[in-house]
């Protein structure tokens, strides 16, 4: 008989989907009852609605134009974060849907749904949710910009923002213990004499008291990031730290060639700029070419943590399991006294269990780190952004 301990069930996000890797079982993908419902609404409007453009027959209607057969419009509909719900088997996760967003728990793994909040003004992001009391941390998207850490209290209905101002803060976890303390990653946001966007500064690790109001930083350094923070209750922290990306120097011969190519951008900027509008009000885009080679670029790349990240060598044939992320993306750990070491290296998003094992991904593959350090890997899959440990 075998001494080996049963494998885990872990939930991950890829291609805005939740899927689920219970124990040794082939991973599935769990299916949002109330996404579908949305996305049937949508297309019993259209279906109400398609003589509004119907175009007749013309050789000119929207769909020949278009190069393609009359068709619904495409309905979007995707999970943007996930976390371990509060009860065993159980799973939080944010879904949405044009303008809407909602914040979904699913038990059983998958067997059941029900709608927690749902809003057509507010974007979610980083779930994490506090098992003892049952309330949820995630960061709140604003369109000018910043991003602000919000909690729904068990409970009640309403999301309440605990910081403000021209940063971005997101990404937060409770501190388990007494009190509702929440660590997050939070960078300030630079801008122009206009109040445009420029880019974001160094990310740091905060730790806020919600009930008294109280906040200060943890880790900070001029040239790094450190990213997604866990904390356990004797005060160890975990985050994933990785090189700063400041603006690249100006090269003489690279700034030679943009003056070349300057003409030819410009036409290809105007091209993508009435690409956009037409996109936006017609849905279609305006080329019939297939997107092939586009969704071969989104494969290749995704937004993590405020950054663009993309795979770090092209490949004809890709590697499986080949790292998204590079090597200085690392995971950390540090002591209540300061003491710091590296857990593994190539890390995009993580997740501790009680008993110490962490269960990471490099954006391509999921591993099991386990508390005696042996590294297991547990399955292949493209553009993972997010995993956590599903509670048993």
């Amino acid at each position: 008989m075998s001494d080996q301990a049963p494998q885990p069930t872990i939930a991950y996000l890829a291609h805005g989907k939740v899927r689920l890797k219970a124990g040794a079982a082939a991973p599935r993908t769990i299916d949002s009852a109330y996404g579908n419902s949305i996305r049937e609404k949508e297309v019993r409007a259209q279906q109400k609605h398609s003589w509004k453009a119907g175009g007749n027959g013309s050789p000119f209607s929207g769909p020949v134009l278009w190069g393609k057969a009359a068709m619904a419009q495409d309905v979007p509909l995707a999970v943007t974060s996930i976390c371990g719900g509060r009860e065993t088997g159980g799973l939080v996760y944010s879904l949405e849907s044009g303008s809407l967003c909602a914040l979904l728990e699913t038990g059983q793994l998958g067997a059941d749904e029900r709608r927690l909040w749902n809003d057509n003004r507010t974007r979610i992001r980083h779930l994490a949710v506090s098992r003892p009391a049952g309330d949820l941390a995630f960061g709140v998207l604003h369109e000018n910009g910043t991003a602000n850490i919000g909690i729904k209290l068990n409970g009640e209905s309403g999301v309440q923002e605990l910081t403000e101002g021209d940063s971005f803060d997101t990404a937060p976890h409770w501190i388990p213990g007494e009190g509702r303390r929440i660590v997050f990653q939070s960078a300030g946001i630079g801008r122009n004499r206009e109040g445009h966007f420029l880019a974001l500064g160094p990310f740091c690790i905060q730790e806020l008291n919600a009930a008294a109001g109280d906040l200060k930083t943890i880790v900070e350094e001029r040239h790094f990031d450190f990213l997604a923070p866990q904390a356990r209750a004797d005060g160890t922290l975990f985050y994933i730290r990785r090189p700063y990306a400041t603006q690249e120097k100006i090269h003489p011969l690279r700034m030679l060639k943009d003056i070349f190519l300057f003409p030819f951008r410009l036409l290809y900027a105007i091209f993508q700029f009435l690409n956009f509008f037409s996109t936006i009000f017609t849905g279609r885009k305006l080329t019939s070419a297939d997107g092939s080679k586009a969704q071969q670029m989104h494969m290749r790349q995704m937004m993590i943590w405020g950054n663009l990240v993309q795979a770090q060598r092209p490949a004809k044939v890709e590697e499986e399991g080949m790292d998204l992320v590079p090597k200085s993306w690392e995971l950390h750990q540090r002591s209540p006294n300061g003491e710091t070491k590296v857990l593994t290296t190539g890390v995009l998003a993580y997740d501790i269990a009680a008993d110490g094992t962490i269960v990471y991904t490099n954006g391509s593959a999921l591993f099991l780190l386990h508390p005696d350090g042996r590294k297991e890997r547990l399955l292949n899959e493209q553009m993972i952004e997010q995993v956590f440990f599903v509670p048993g």
